[in-house]
């Protein structure tokens, strides 16, 4: 290199990236987005109760003892239940179950459903029965039905992003049993007050009749084939006597209709022969 001379650099050429390549690279950035965006607005899921035991057996807000029949008493506590809106579910003797709907705003719903069993007491001089009373409560709430929508890329994969859809669906979120000791308290009161004109329906004193016996098996027929005979020999005095036609195998032979029997010969009659004339005299000569 010569001093004083300027060495010159060639010039570098821009050379514009692939449509293919620009749009992968973009779809990968917008899934990355997208995925860092769900998992940021997914609520944390609440931590599982460990050693949780509510129950210690010391309540007695769900019983109260009634002078009176356990049907009797069992038919107080469906009327009361029944002056309260509440829908029959099943009822008899010694039992009722009920249930009630609420809607305290348009997403939540809410059921209460009541189960009452009446049992007799022992040793007392007249009759005395105990109601055991207990209530479920279930909440729901209306949420959106979520779908999933896949996107396939190719070279990469699919993509499965959450989409929440248009189809609205009670979701239950709580179920209890009602541990209010007044509710129950109020609830015995109301039966108390229907127990004086409570009056106990026929079909709850009588037993239920014996199910039917079952009926009979349907008799089955079975189709013997009949073995085959031999036709008959040829009559002597029929010589043109036809063979009986054979029924096909798997069906009964067809019997053939007696024949007349052949008339005997009769015997030949002897005609009665006419006795020889005697010979008449020979005329004297003249």
């Amino acid at each position: 290199m010569r001093r004083g001379s300027i060495t010159t650099l060639p010039e570098k050429r821009f050379v514009p990236m692939p449509f293919p390549v620009c749009l992968r690279r973009g779809l990968i950035a917008a899934a990355v987005l997208a995925l860092a965006a769900c998992t940021e607005l997914t609520p944390q899921q609440p931590a599982p109760l460990l050693n949780y035991q509510p129950e210690s057996f010391n309540a007695s807000a769900f019983s109260r003892h009634f002078a009176a029949e356990p049907e009797r008493t069992c038919e107080a506590a469906r009327r009361a239940l029944l002056s309260q809106g509440y829908v029959v579910i099943s009822a008899s003797a010694d039992q009722v179950t009920v249930r009630k709907y609420f809607q305290p705003d348009p997403t939540h719903h809410v059921q209460l459903e009541f189960k009452v069993v009446c049992a007799p007491e022992a040793g007392r001089d007249k009759p005395v029965s105990v109601i055991f009373a207990s209530g479920l409560k279930e909440q729901y709430v209306m949420r959106k039905a979520k779908n999933s929508a896949s996107l396939g890329v190719g070279g990469i994969g699919s993509l499965s992003l959450p989409v929440e859809g248009s189809l609205d669906a009670l979701i239950k979120v709580s179920s209890e049993t009602v541990v209010d000791p007044q509710l129950y308290e109020r609830f015995f009161d109301l039966v108390g007050a229907h127990l004086e004109r409570a009056i106990v329906p026929p079909h709850a004193s009588q037993t239920p009749p014996p199910p039917p016996p079952p009926a009979p098996p349907m008799p089955v027929f079975v189709l013997v084939p009949q073995p085959m005979t031999p036709p008959p020999a040829p009559n002597a005095s029929q010589p043109n006597a036809q063979p009986a036609p054979q029924a096909p195998e798997g069906e009964p032979a067809a019997v053939a209709p007696p024949q007349p029997a052949a008339s005997a010969p009769q015997p030949a009659v002897a005609e009665p022969r006419q006795p020889a004339s005697a010979p008449q005299p020979a005329a004297a000569a003249s």
